[in-house]
């Protein structure tokens, strides 16, 4: 069993910062993707910030040059570090990864339940 653990939401002011964490645990044999999606009310859910196993990195337009996305191979777990925050970045903000678990021949998808961030003064 593979699960992802969330922390890090609330609420925030415009133009601060948060940051969230999470963390893979289970049989895991490897970690081939790391990311986050929000999703507004509303909307769809799109993707944010991912990271691969090679460490390329890519970003929604919408985030570039605020979000970062750092990530601990080593513990299996990835944050978001949110800056210069805006009203319109208020979603739930959910954690994915495409892990391969021991003795599976190939990697499965997997959400975190979400952790909520509300940019608001």
């Amino acid at each position: 069993q593979v699960g992802l653990v969330e922390s890090g939401g609330g609420l925030v002011q415009p133009g601060g910062s948060l940051r969230l964490s999470c963390a893979a645990s289970g049989s895991i044999s490897m970690v081939w993707f790391m990311g986050w999606s929000r999703q507004a009310p509303g909307k769809q859910r799109e993707l944010v910030a991912g990271i691969n196993s090679a460490g390329t990195r890519n970003y929604a337009d919408s985030v570039k040059g605020r979000f970062t996305i750092p990530r601990d191979n080593a513990k299996n777990t990835v944050a978001l570090q949110m800056n210069s925050l805006k009203p319109e970045d208020t979603a739930v903000y959910y954690c994915k990864a495409v892990i391969q678990e021991i003795g599976r021949a190939s990697a499965m998808e997997y959400w975190g339940k979400g952790t909520l961030v509300t940019v608001s003064s």
